[in-house]
């Protein structure tokens, strides 16, 4: 499968706007596109989802390792792989869209705000194309993409000031229809802020399908097959909680899951009762909004009952909050959690954590054998008061963590972090190995 990246020149220049309308003009064109993100974001994938009509990849080069991005890659399946990128081109020390670019040998698409300039747009794009080499990366910066441009003269003037090695791909015109609202950790989810059809159709016919399909091209294939392919089949039983409250989760670890073992999902926010099986998936998202259903409809004082007769729940970040004692919001509102982990969760009007991470395991845990090193990342508006006598599974070696220097808290067979891991990381796979080697949850 083919693919270009979409990077920016900075953070907010319209990267995910840009990422939709040229996914638009190439569906129309007849191409099948597979939508991917570059970093560990879990929203920008949801509004890919909603116009592509198929899961959106993270493809990290800290999360999965050149081969694990490889291998992710070619999970995808369509005609052309558009991978937007996050932040601005060269930004991040771990894993920034241009890394990622050169991992995958991909050519990049720059999308440059437009709204206030002609020739400086091509200036822009001349210097984050020369940069790649006075920094020593491989990168090729094929041409432009004009966010926020006006047509007739406008558009003339941007595109006859580019050299005539970077191209003019088109345009994204200013229209309010085509702003995403955001709130903290964010964009709005994909499905509850999907732009309008004609507006997103009438950007995608500013731009040139063809010419940025023609610049597609097919990256190295890995050399590995993923570490979980020499596994075997679990007899377990995964059960995942699937709702607005927990929908941060990576397509690639719901396939590892059904791999090997039977997953069942249940919304806690619907009041769905837990499912008969033998542990529990609690991915991130937003408990915080739905805090007082939570409490009310019963299924995490299930959940927490059943933790404490041995059934393994892992949670992360958002799962974490909801395996706590209590949420207390930004509002000051205060909601009864499942009570599995010492820990009563508030939520700030800041950011409190974000990064990529890294955890050394202290002891065997659900995620990790004694010593085993993880990579995440964590980004989270809330904090953890802990009690006293509260165990961490994880050293933190890269980020904060919990409490600056430890992250994931121990509680009966369960676990909960703040940090998001990928499947390529192998935290999965242990943790099916986990619930199945200590054998089913009969009841």
């Amino acid at each position: 499968m083919k693919g270009f990246v979409l990077g920016g020149v900075s953070s907010g220049v319209g990267k995910t706007v840009a990422t939709l309308a040229i996914t638009r003009a190439l569906s129309d064109a007849g191409y099948a596109v597979q939508p991917a993100k570059a970093g560990p974001d879990f929203i920008d994938p949801s509004h890919h989802e909603a116009v592509a009509g198929r899961p959106s990849r993270n493809l990290d080069l800290w999360l999965e390792g050149e081969e694990g991005l490889r291998r992710n890659y070619y999970r995808g399946d369509g005609d052309v792989c558009i991978v937007e990128g996050v932040m601005g081109l060269y930004d991040g020390d771990a894993s920034s869209t241009a890394m990622v670019a050169e991992a995958l040998g991909l050519p990049v698409v720059l999308v440059v705000d437009s709204s206030a300039g002609m020739e400086s747009v091509a200036a822009t794009a001349l210097g984050f194309r020369e940069y790649a080499a006075s920094i020593g990366r491989e990168i090729e910066v094929a041409g432009i993409v004009a966010q926020r441009a006006h047509g007739g003269r406008h558009e003339a003037g941007i595109r006859d000031a580019l050299p005539d090695d970077l191209e003019y791909f088109g345009r994204v015109p200013p229209n309010d229809d085509l702003e995403i609202p955001d709130r903290h950790l964010g964009l709005e989810m994909g499905h509850e802020a999907t732009l309008p059809t004609a507006a997103l159709r009438d950007a995608a016919a500013s731009l040139s399908a063809e010419r940025l399909a023609s610049i597609a091209r097919e990256p190295p294939k890995p050399e590995s097959a993923a570490e979980s392919a020499d596994r075997p089949d679990i007899d377990a039983r995964i059960a995942v909680a699937s709702d607005a409250a927990f929908c941060f989760r990576y397509p690639a670890t719901i396939e590892r899951f059904r791999e090997r073992a039977e997953v069942l999902t249940f919304s806690p926010v619907a009041g769905d009762p837990v499912p008969n099986c033998d542990g529990v998936y609690l991915p991130g998202g937003y408990p915080e909004l739905h805090a007082a259903a939570l409490e009310d409809t019963g299924t995490l004082s299930e959940l927490g009952q059943l933790a404490s007769e041995g059934l393994a729940v892992f949670g992360e970040c958002g799962g974490l909050m909801a395996m706590s004692q209590s949420l207390t919001t930004a509002d000051g509102d205060r909601s009864e959690m499942a009570g599995i982990l010492p820990a009563d969760v508030t939520v700030h009007d800041r950011y409190q954590a974000l990064d990529h991470v890294e955890l050394e395991a202290s002891a065997a845990t659900l995620t990790a054998a004694a010593g085993d090193r993880l990579r995440g990342h964590e980004f989270h508006y809330s904090s953890a008061d802990v009690d006293a006598d509260a165990r961490f599974a994880f050293e933190t070696v890269r980020g904060s963590g919990i409490d600056g220097d430890r992250d994931g808290l121990l509680e009966y067979d369960s676990l909960g972090t703040y940090a998001h891991v990928h499947p390529e990381s192998g935290a999965f796979d242990r943790f099916l190995e986990s619930i199945s080697s200590s054998g089913s949850n009969d009841r």
